[in-house]
């Protein structure tokens, strides 16, 4: 009968006289009959108002209900009309079950028509019901509310301290989805006293024995968001980590896809609220039966609880885990060894002797995972560990991974002159350097150039051989540009090269994968939704959510923040407007602002590389052979690696200067003009073209200029070539 086929269309006018039987099961098919069929023969079902509209006024309350609830969901312009008609009258009946029905039809019709709702007061009659004796109706309508605030720009759900109170007080005489519907609407309360929000934290603190575990996670999100307003925590509400962290716990002997919702939200909550969970790290430790996800989830969770006084069994935990079948669940808990090592310096030896285990084991997979961390390991404790080398180089050949290549790479390159054979795991690696991704190729280079530096004599033959291939062979503009970089920096500033290649790395940590605070203090007002599994910003989940932010209030407390946390509070305070009591229109006002200005400093000087000689660079750098012939791109009197540019280019500009008017050619600056371009041969990885001018045209000072097949055309470029 719902399955919207043709053949019981044919019955409408049948079952429209049935539904003047009196019998509520007879009325219930009927109806549903009318709510499936009714969108597609729409002046047929008109024949059926006059039945709901005697049954709006039958003596049953379960009948009025069924009728409203019907009448009010058929997107029929008719039904829309009736239903706006006796709505407003049954929000006033006698029966609590049929103004609870009428609150939600509010919301259904507000969703048909905004504007016929809001023009004959039915969210002023909403507003009223707050006030409502029954705590079910009362729910209803704050469901209604919520449901047409969240979609209209012109509404919003404020709730005073007295309201806030009663509905806190109403929660336990309520059913489970009521619960929610009131946790979620006490998150429009503002405390204006700090006072406020710990009666209310203590008024509802009950609720996290609840069995449902959506009433718990909502609990928990109106406790979160009312801590904002109490300054000294641990002092009002002690031991309120104790509540909060068994609660969560709780929740983990649910059903698989509701432990993964509590742990997504317990991941957050540690890095935004750590204060406020007081968890056992063994409680997260994976059973045999556990989905993949939430034994991948829990090894996160893990590692965040990790600190020194635990390190023992946590480190147990995670080598049994790096051995599971599981691919995935074991490269999770080779990773987390390593960022282990890197979080807590005194864990770092016995994570580096089972990282060293577990290469030995010569899986693939483990290898490669291994190689990834320890690379970074050494990053963070640089000269420490470096014994581990000759392991991983033993399992060269098991490296097939891009980021397991340029891990590899990088740290035979960052240690070469203390590994005897480096130059020659570089020139295997060198072999297939055209076949290799991006990632691996620009590690490569920067390797390689590092052996030509700590061993000159090793790298003099690789040096020309990659850049070559990274000139010429690749289509990359990045490796290009890079491979550039290395060319010239060689040829004309040896000293600088090894200042900048083997220049000191930022120091790493193991806080790199956590959220910012702006979008953790976001996500904390969300707890519970979608939005904290996927650890996203709303909008990116909910496209059309309103976004909650902290409202301001003299009751705000001060919180350990960064200073974008800061700017943005200090921002969004500013555009918000004092709370309001229930639901009211929110006030608009003109958009200001000022044209903000951005200063672009003149762009450096681009001019080719100066004068090098080979016996210069081979005092400084070693033995290195370097054609001497004068190449055109390096200038007249230039010498260094061969051109990087086509051999049969021979341009007549040596370098421009902008924005000063004028160019080069011939070797001399030409402050007078320039018209016509007869020859053209770019190299557009490296920003430069090479062109034969003459017929000299006015260039304009400040402006850049592009080179293009016609001539030189002006605009407010950046660069000029």
């Amino acid at each position: 009968m719902t399955m919207s086929n043709n053949e019981m269309i044919a019955l409408f006018p049948d079952v429209i006289a049935c539904m003047s039987i009196y019998d509520i099961e007879i009325k219930k098919m009927c109806f549903l009959y009318l709510l499936t069929y009714a969108k597609a023969k729409p002046k047929i079902a008109i024949e059926a108002i006059p039945v709901l509209i005697d049954d709006l006024t039958d003596s049953s309350p379960l009948i009025r209900a069924l009728a409203l609830r019907t009448m009010s969901a058929i997107p029929v312009r008719e039904y829309f009309d009736t239903a706006l008609e006796y709505t407003r009258e049954l929000l006033h009946d006698n029966d609590p079950y049929v103004r609870k029905t009428a609150a939600y039809s509010v919301a259904k019709l507000w969703n048909a028509d905004p504007k016929a709702v809001e023009k004959i007061g039915l969210i002023d009659d909403l507003n009223k019901l707050l006030a409502n004796n029954n705590p079910t109706v009362v729910a209803a309508s704050l469901a209604a509310l919520m449901d047409i605030t969240e979609k209209s720009e012109g509404l919003d759900l404020a709730i005073d301290r007295s309201n806030a109170f009663n509905l806190a007080h109403i929660l336990p005489d309520v059913n489970e989805w009521s619960q929610i519907y009131i946790l979620n609407a006490l998150m429009n309360f503002v405390p204006q006293k700090p006072v406020d929000a710990t009666l209310l934290i203590e008024r509802v603190i009950p609720r996290l024995q609840f069995a449902n575990s959506s009433v718990v996670l909502g609990t928990i999100r109106l406790i979160i968001y009312l801590t904002n307003f109490v300054p000294n925590l641990s002092t009002a509400i002690p031991n309120l980590d104790r509540r909060i962290g068994p609660a969560l716990v709780t929740l983990l002997s649910k059903p698989p896809e509701i432990q993964y919702l509590a742990l997504r939200n317990c991941i957050l909550l540690l890095q935004s609220r750590k204060s406020l969970l007081n968890l056992d790290v063994r409680v997260f430790f994976s059973k045999y039966n556990d989905p993949i996800y939430v034994k991948a989830t829990k090894l996160e969770i893990i590692f965040l609880l990790a600190d020194e006084n635990n390190i023992g069994e946590v480190l147990r935990e995670l080598r049994e885990c790096a051995t599971e079948i599981d691919v995935q669940v074991a490269r999770k808990a080779v990773r987390a060894i390593g960022k282990l090592a890197i979080k807590v310096e005194a864990a770092a030896q016995p994570c580096i002797e089972a990282l060293l285990e577990l290469v030995s084991t010569k899986i693939s997979y483990i290898v490669q995972e291994a190689t990834v961390v320890i690379k970074n390991i050494f990053r963070r404790y640089p000269n420490r560990y470096e014994s581990v080398i000759s392991a991983l180089c033993d399992n060269l050949d098991s490296l097939d991974e891009p980021e397991a290549k340029s891990a590899m790479i990088w740290i035979i390159g960052q240690y070469a002159d203390r590994i005897d054979n480096s130059h020659e795991l570089l020139d295997g690696f060198l072999s297939t350097f055209t076949d290799e991704p991006v990632s691996v190729q620009l590690s490569l280079l920067t390797a390689v150039v590092k052996l030509f530096i700590l061993r000159p004599t090793k790298g003099q033959g690789m040096v020309p051989k990659i850049l070559k291939m990274a000139t010429e062979d690749s289509d990359n503009p990045d490796l290009r540009d890079r491979a550039y970089m290395y060319w010239r920096l060689l040829s004309s500033d040896p000293a600088g090269t090894k200042k900048v290649v083997l220049d000191a790395f930022p120091e790493i940590s193991a806080d790199s994968d956590r959220m910012d605070d702006e979008r953790l203090e976001e996500l904390e007002l969300a707890i519970g939704t979608l939005a904290t599994v996927y650890l996203k910003p709303v909008k990116q989940v909910f496209r059309t959510a309103k976004v909650r932010k902290l409202p301001i209030s003299p009751a705000l407390a001060p919180r350990e923040q960064t200073k974008s946390l800061a700017i943005h509070r200090s921002q969004s305070f500013a555009e918000q407007e004092p709370p309001r009591q229930q639901v009211q229109r929110a006030a608009t006002t003109p958009a200001s602002g000022a044209n903000i200005g951005v200063n672009i400093s003149p762009a450096p000087v681009v001019s080719g590389v100066g004068p090098s000689t080979r016996s210069n660079l081979a005092d400084n750098m070693g033995a290195l052979t370097i054609d001497t012939t004068p190449q055109p791109w390096l200038g007249a009197n230039s010498t260094g690696f061969d051109s990087p540019l086509s051999s049969n280019a021979t341009p007549t500009t040596a370098s421009f200067n902008y924005p000063q008017s004028g160019i080069y050619t011939n070797g001399s600056f030409n402050t007078s003009n320039v018209s016509h371009i007869n020859h053209i041969n770019q190299q557009s990885s490296h920003h430069q073209d090479l062109i034969q001018l003459d017929d000299p045209v006015p260039l304009t000072p400040g402006r850049g200029y592009v080179v293009t097949q016609n001539g030189l055309s002006g605009g407010n470029q950046d660069l000029l070539w």
